[in-house]
């Protein structure tokens, strides 16, 4: 039996009937016709003497591929308004074809330092630290050899949890401490998945992960007709280089206003000279109620499918990308080129910068702390 051919119908049962025993990591029962999860077999590699895997995921109706190699999503499965499954991930469907990618970050838990950080530099009790330098003149992603570009050590607790760890140590890419991470996939019986993230370190450093997925909710095409709503009253205007000025800034009367429903192409070609910083969106916004709860922070729709993703998380910041760099330099999953703003990331963080701004909220994490920070992507149809 050809294990990429089930129907839909199967597809649902068999991943309905599925609870949280049992340690399953076979894909039969979580494709469907011209929809199939990637095979276990493409990422069956190594990457500096570290063994690299694809892990599956599933609970009541929907499901997922994890890889440990940069703690990726790589796919996840949701039912659109008419019960088809619609991978909402764009990504690769390789271990090759992610290592190769000229965008680093489909999908990659990244840290240590999620967003960018000025000049590559910051100084924590008077000690100076550098970074390599990435993206113009500053560090972007905890630099090229971040979270994103190594092999975590995973575990599959059940069908429906992943935990991912990883030892960074001191200095590494220039950041000190040595910093101990895990990081948990889990899919919710509500339709959703849960991503827990939890750090310690031996020395003071600075800290904000968060994951850089690249979602369509369509499962293709562009994403300028999607429906975004952001609960933020605030923004962070940024350089020319994409470094946050200080200040924030409201959003009223401005193409940054998504406090009620608009397309994330309605205004994006306005004439703006944030939006010309970012060719486009590329923003951090400044997310209303206590950032130490689990709040509501975005909702967005695709127009096709009809997919509505909620994203509730305990950060202060939402960094929205249009994907105004995407230039079909990549083929991705079912050979679809990277095509410009075919995607879009909403990724739950601290804000860009923030260890060189003392009125931001602090990402200084101290030996006799936890980091700890939750992110919900929520799926319903409409």
């Amino acid at each position: 039996m050809n294990m990429k051919l089930l129907t839909t119908a199967v597809v649902l049962m068999m991943m309905a009937a599925c609870g949280d025993a049992g340690n399953s990591n076979t894909q039969a029962e979580l494709v469907e016709p011209n929809l199939s999860m990637p095979s276990k077999d493409a990422f069956n590699d190594s990457l500096n003497g570290k063994k690299v895997d694809l892990y599956f995921l599933k609970n009541n109706g929907i499901a997922a591929a994890v890889t440990n190699y940069g703690g990726r999503l790589v796919s996840l499965l949701v039912p659109d308004s008419s019960g088809k499954m619609t991978d909402v991930i764009m990504g690769f469907d390789s271990f090759k074809g992610f290592y190769a990618s000229a965008e680093p970050y489909f999908g990659a838990t990244i840290g240590r330092y999620g967003n960018r950080i000025a000049d590559g530099r910051f100084t924590i009790n008077k000690v100076a630290y550098t970074l390599p330098i990435n993206n113009g003149k500053n560090t972007l992603h905890g630099g090229p050899g971040g979270f994103h570009n190594v092999v975590w050590d995973g575990n599959q607790l059940n069908d429906s949890t992943l935990e991912l760890r990883y030892v960074s140590p001191h200095g590494e890419q220039g950041f000190p401490g040595n910093l101990s991470v895990k990081v948990t996939y889990r899919l919710l019986a509500s339709r959703a998945m849960q991503i827990d993230y939890e750090a310690t370190t031996d020395s003071t450093t600075v800290c904000n992960l968060t994951n850089h997925a690249f979602f369509n909710l369509n499962g293709g095409g562009t994403i300028n007709n999607h429906m975004l709503t952001i609960h933020a009253e605030e923004y962070t205007p940024v350089d020319s280089t994409l470094i946050p000025l200080g200040p924030h800034a409201g959003v009223a009367a401005t193409p940054f206003d998504f406090r009620t429903p608009h397309t994330i192409g309605e205004r994006v070609n306005t004439d703006d000279e944030q939006l010309r910083f970012g060719a486009g969106y590329d923003h951090n916004y400044v997310i209303n109620g206590r950032a130490d709860s689990l709040r509501e922070l975005c909702h967005v729709t695709g127009d096709k499918s009809h997919i509505t993703m909620t994203i509730l998380a305990t950060e202060p910041g939402l960094q929205f990308y249009g994907g105004n760099f995407m230039k079909s330099k990549n083929l991705l999953k079912g050979g679809i080129p990277d095509e410009f703003r075919t995607a879009f990331c909403l990724e739950p963080q601290h804000f860009p910068n923030s260890p060189n701004e003392p009125k931001y909220p602090t990402t200084l994490l101290h030996p006799l702390d936890k980091y700890k920070t939750t992110s919900v992507y929520r799926f319903t149809v409409d």
